[in-house]
C-alpha cells in the first residue's frame, strides 16, 4: 500500500501542500480530484520522487519509500513525455529495457500492451504522426510496459473519445485486479465517480474529503428522496420537506427528518398508485462542491 502521511510543501510564501495523507491501496482505484492549483499534481511528484516535501513521509507497505522501491511505480505525466521521432512499439519497448527488460520480452510486452489499448495498427508509425489521443495511448502504455505494482497517472483520459476512455479504463480495472495499486488525477468528475472505489478530494493544498465511494456518500448523504407517484405536486406543500425538482409524477426533495420523509410517503399511498419511492445518495459533483467551500 502506497501512504502520503503528513506531507507538506512549500514554493516561497505559497503552502502548496498542508499536512495531506491519504492511502492508495493494492487492487483499488482511486480518484484524485481537484480544482486547478489545488496540489493534485505536487503530491504525486513527491510520491514520485520527483519533489522533495519540505516535511512528512510516503509510506510504501509500511516503510519509508526507497528510490529501488520507485522502480516498481508507473508514473503518466500531464504533459506527454515521448520522444516523437521513435516509432511507436520500439518506443515502448526501449522504456522496457530501462526497466530491465530483455529485448524480446520487452519488445512482447510493448506490443501486448500496445494492442490492448488499441494501437495495434500503429505499431510502427512514428510517434508524431499519431492522433493526439493515439500519443495519450501510447503515454499510458510507457507507464504500465514495466507491470509496475504502483501507477501514478496524472489526468490519463484526458483528450479520449468515449471508446478510448473505455479501453483505457479496462485496461486500468485490469491491473488493479492484478493487485497493483492504482491512483489517477482527472476532472471528469463522472468518470472518477463511475470507476475509482476510493476518492480522494483536494483543495488548497488540504484533503477536504477521503474514503471509499460508498462511504462518502454515505457520510455526505442528505435525507433526500426521490418520490414517483400520481401527482406529485402536492408534496410541495408539506411542513418539513424541500422539493428540490419537480416533473409530472416525479418529486426530488430534501425532508427536515425521517419521519417527515415517512409521512410524505405514507400521504402517497393514500392518495394512490407509489411506483418507487427511494433515498437518492449525492454525486460526486455535489460531494466535491461542498467539501471545498
Amino acid at each position: 500500500m502506497l501512504e502520503l502521511h503528513d506531507i507538506t510543501k512549500s514554493y516561497g510564501d505559497r503552502r502548496a501542500l498542508d499536512d495531506v495523507s491519504f492511502d492508495v491501496r493494492p487492487g483499488r482505484l482511486t480518484g484524485f480530484v481537484g480544482g486547478n492549483g489545488a496540489g493534485k499534481t505536487t503530491a504525486m511528484r513527491i510520491a514520485l520522487g520527483v519533489l522533495e516535501a519540505d516535511a512528512g513521509q510516503v509510506i510504501l507497505d509500511g516503510a519509508p519509500v526507497t528510490a529501488e522501491d520507485r522502480r516498481r511505480f508507473g508514473y503518466m505525466p500531464e504533459e506527454r513525455g515521448l520522444y516523437p521521432k521513435m516509432k511507436t512499439r520500439e518506443h515502448i519497448a526501449y522504456l522496457a529495457r530501462l526497466h530491465g527488460y530483455g529485448k524480446t520480452d520487452a519488445a512482447a510486452s510493448a506490443t501486448a500492451l500496445l494492442e490492448r489499448l488499441g494501437l495495434g495498427e500503429r505499431l510502427d508509425d512514428k510517434v508524431e504522426t499519431l492522433s493526439l489521443g493515439n500519443q495519450q495511448r501510447a503515454q499510458i502504455a510507457a507507464a504500465l510496459v514495466h507491470g509496475p505494482e504502483v501507477l501514478i497517472l496524472d489526468e490519463p483520459f484526458s483528450g479520449l473519445d468515449p471508446l478510448a476512455v473505455d479501453v483505457v479504463a479496462g485496461v486500468l480495472q485490469e491491473r488493479a485486479a492484478q493487485g497493483a495499486s492504482v491512483l489517477f488525477s482527472s476532472h471528469q468528475l463522472d468518470l472518477v465517480e463511475r470507476l475509482c472505489d476510493d476518492l480522494v478530494i483536494i483543495a488548497a493544498g488540504t484533503i477536504r474529503a477521503a474514503g471509499s465511494r460508498d462511504d462518502l456518500r454515505t457520510q455526505h448523504a442528505k435525507r433526500r428522496y426521490e418520490l414517483v407517484a400520481r401527482d406529485a405536486a402536492w408534496v410541495r406543500d408539506e411542513p418539513g420537506v424541500d422539493v428540490l425538482e419537480l416533473a409530472g409524477d416525479t418529486a426530488l426533495f430534501d425532508a427536515a427528518s425521517e419521519a417527515d420523509a415517512q409521512r410524505v410517503l405514507e400521504k402517497a399511498v393514500e392518495r394512490g398508485p407509489v411506483h418507487s419511492f427511494a433515498p437518492k445518495h449525492p454525486s460526486l459533483a455535489e460531494i466535491f462542491k461542498e467539501v471545498i467551500q
